[in-house]
């Protein structure tokens, strides 16, 4: 959860300068105009960077600092398909708390706060139900986590 969170982080970055390229190509002058485009290209952004890291080493860069490595089971470098598969499938930690809100016609920022995290942590505790402790996108990609730490180059 902590390389989850240190992920976030660096994802700000990613998407604030994804975000400025966005609305200066287009000439976005008011935020909520284009905002479906806006989030379809965020979306293939981060789509991008995913694919590209676990595909190209198995690490992003908070993975990296963490020891993290994602593999196929049989402890392989993931491909580029099952990388994409794993990113879609890996917005189950969201969609659950996003179709909430929707639904509850939620719009403040501490209800979507809070709605957002209770749903990433029940997600999280799901892996407690797999009978290797994975989450269900790396069960259902036939990928999973683990730790790995680069040779020494001395």
């Amino acid at each position: 959860m902590a390389c989850f969170l240190y992920e976030g982080v660096l994802l700000f970055g990613v998407l604030m300068i994804s975000g400025y390229l966005f609305s200066s190509l287009t000439q976005q002058r008011h935020a909520l105009v284009g905002r479906h485009a806006l989030q379809a290209f965020l979306f293939v952004v981060l789509g991008i960077y995913f694919v590209w890291f676990w595909s190209r080493g198995g690490q992003t860069v908070a993975m990296k600092a963490w020891h993290i490595r994602l593999v196929d089971q049989h402890g392989q470098p993931v491909t580029q398909l099952r990388a994409l598969g794993r990113y879609l499938l890996s917005w189950l930690w969201f969609v659950p708390a996003l179709l909430a809100l929707w639904l509850g016609g939620l719009h403040g920022g501490a209800a979507i706060g809070s709605v957002l995290i209770t749903g990433v942590i029940v997600y999280a505790m799901l892996a407690l139900l797999h009978p290797q402790r994975q989450f269900w996108h790396d069960a259902a990609c036939g990928t999973r986590l683990m730790h790995w730490k680069a040779a020494d180059r001395r």
